[in-house]
């Protein structure tokens, strides 16, 4: 889920829309758009990390890092002052990194799940 929201619809929705009325999407901003293509590639690289949890847990964490990096650079242009970013409506494309976090931190509570129920099993051998 993290790979299609960071993948893909960063082109749907428009992170905002400028005061002229155009939408600025993250294509629009290079480090914007470099952060969420590096977010869909690392959770596409953990899907096939399924052998090696801990790294697997490991790049989700990561993952979750850059995605509040992601939001904290939002939230610093959101609030910034008015002359610096023409920011005048926030568009739904602000809110996905909260969306890919979410979902990080159901990935990585699934993957401690099932760490614990494999040293378990590893226990009553």
């Amino acid at each position: 889920m993290v790979a299609i929201v960071s993948l893909w619809l960063i082109f749907v929705f428009a992170l905002w829309q400028t005061e002229e009325g155009s939408a600025v999407y993250a294509l629009d901003q290079l480090t914007v758009f470099i952060m969420f293509i590096a977010s869909g590639l690392l959770s596409l690289i953990s899907i096939f990390m399924f052998k090696n949890r801990k790294l697997q847990f490991v790049l989700g964490r990561i993952n979750i890092v850059l995605n509040f990096f992601i939001l904290g650079v939002f939230v610093y242009w959101s609030l910034s002052l008015p002359g610096e970013m023409n920011i005048s409506e926030k568009g739904i494309g602000m809110f996905l990194p909260i969306i890919s976090i979410v979902f990080l931190v159901l990935a990585n509570k699934a993957i401690k799940k099932d760490e614990d129920l494999v040293k378990s099993v590893d226990r009553l051998r």
